[in-house]
């Protein structure tokens, strides 16, 4: 095992604990599988299932599984017009289980995330029974400072670079501006401090870097 994963099983075993303390579930893998796994188990059935815009949750295969398994999914890339896709996205406001990713986590087991339309952070503030969020250790701050920090000038100008025809400045600088262009992505700015209801928001942290 290498210093990183070493290192990556010993902090996440302590954000766990802090996830846990902030009355989130929360759980630790060392590989991507074992996360896929843990995810797919704690779906019923009877769940329909969707998720937020997440390059993490699209690279890890998760979508492809369920649908082989017969989950009843929410798919809004598979609407024929906008304003279906605007229909599924609110849809998916009610669903059984919703799939995300964070920005970033504190050490201290703080959620921080940035959302363009608000969609995302909505559902994992308050609708879907329950939220499942798969993050890599890459998502880990410090503290909640450099979580918001990693949020605004980390996330947010990698992101919008999956957005070629948006111009925000740090489309073109790569650095936020704090600017308030209309194709902004950082709209809504949320810190998840507490899981209330207990245990709706399960937390899956895997040993790797994933998404951005």
């Amino acid at each position: 095992m290498t210093p990183q994963e070493l290192r990556n099983q010993k902090l996440g075993a302590r954000v766990v604990k802090a996830l846990q303390k902030r009355f989130f579930e929360a759980w630790y893998f060392d590989e991507t599988a074992g996360a896929v796994d843990k995810a797919v188990s704690l779906i019923p059935k009877t769940d329909s299932v969707s998720w937020g815009g997440s390059l993490t949750i699209d690279g890890l295969g998760i979508k492809e599984r369920l649908a082989q398994e017969g989950y009843t999914l929410l798919d809004r890339d598979k609407a024929k017009s906008p304003e279906e896709r605007n229909e599924i996205m609110h849809q998916a406001l009610l669903c059984g289980t919703f799939l995300c990713s964070s920005n970033a986590i504190s050490e201290d087991g703080q959620l921080v995330n940035i959302d363009g339309f608000g969609n995302r952070v909505a559902a994992m503030i308050y609708g879907p029974r329950q939220v499942i969020v798969i993050a890599g250790m890459n998502k880990i701050a410090r503290t909640l400072e450099e979580a918001a920090s990693r949020a605004r000038n980390v996330a947010a100008p990698l992101n919008t670079q999956r957005f070629p025809n948006a111009k925000p400045p740090c489309q073109e600088t790569g650095s936020c501006a704090d600017c308030l262009s209309a194709d902004s992505i950082c709209s809504f700015i949320v810190r998840t401090r507490i899981c209330k209801p207990a245990g709706r928001i399960k937390v899956i942290l895997v040993g790797k870097d994933l998404g951005l």
